[in-house]
């Protein structure tokens, strides 16, 4: 039932994950609440050892439809490996029950700008070329890749809004780009992770196999329905991405007192 229950979780992570990021909103609560004695750096790995999958099925999508800018994906897709290196290396290390407290008014703030910007979005029209837009791609790549490989959940949604708001991609680009990023930033941790014994193997191929699945699905979607239909999408990820960590955010200030 135990593996069931998170197989299941997989899958819809992998369907939300590949239309806009989130999937971690899902799966990596499940796999707390179903394994709540486990190491939570285990736990992340085991949430990586599938998610990396879907994602990279996801981003062989994408690329067959939608036109990527290679140039900048490359040198961004590195900055964003040795982020998230850093970042697990990092989670080993370090508590991140800081970042649970702050998560949830920055993920406000995004929220609040989506909705207030309706046309944020629509239109592919990137505001930086040449070096410039280079730079900008990989400081959003280290980042984000680092934010991925030390905590994780938003992950997608960072990518893809600080694609569509600084680099002026419409919706849909922005989410086969941050597909790439994303897919880089979970291998590089998931790698960590592995050398460190972080990674329930018996359990990575079911998962890895329901995450493809939704994956799939989603990737479907947000080709066949567009730009417009990603913001929507976005915009419910956001919501309840708010909703979760700002109950982490309560239920750890609850401690504190």
């Amino acid at each position: 039932m135990e593996l069931l229950l998170v197989t299941l979780a997989s899958a819809l992570a992998g369907f939300v994950d590949s239309i806009v990021g989130g999937g971690g909103l899902i799966l990596t609560p499940m796999l707390f609440a179903v394994y709540p004695q486990a190491v939570p750096a285990t736990l992340f790995g085991t949430n990586k050892s599938a998610s990396v999958w879907g994602t990279l099925f996801a981003s062989w999508q994408y690329s067959r439809r939608v036109e990527l800018n290679w140039a900048i994906l490359r040198p961004a897709i590195a900055c964003t490996v040795v982020g998230s290196f850093v970042g697990a290396w990092a989670l080993t290390l370090l508590d991140g029950a800081a970042l649970r407290l702050v998560l949830p008014f920055v993920l406000g703030v995004l929220l609040a700008y989506t909705l207030a910007r309706k046309e944020l979005g629509q239109n592919h029209a990137p505001r930086f070329a040449g070096r410039l837009e280079l730079g900008v791609a990989c400081l959003i790549g280290s980042g984000i890749g680092f934010y991925d490989g030390f905590f994780g959940p938003g992950t997608g949604s960072f990518f893809v809004f600080l694609l569509v708001r600084v680099m002026g991609y419409d919706f849909l680009n922005a989410s086969a780009s941050a597909k790439l990023l994303n897919l880089s930033s979970n291998f590089a941790a998931l790698v960590l992770f592995a050398l460190k014994g972080h990674v329930w193997w018996h359990m990575a191929l079911p998962l890895a196999l329901a995450n493809i699945v939704g994956s799939l699905l989603g990737t479907r979607l947000a080709l066949r329905h567009g730009a417009s239909f990603v913001r929507l999408v976005f915009i419910g990820v956001v919501t309840a991405l708010i909703g979760k960590t700002g109950y982490d955010a309560w239920m750890i200030w609850q401690t504190l007192g």
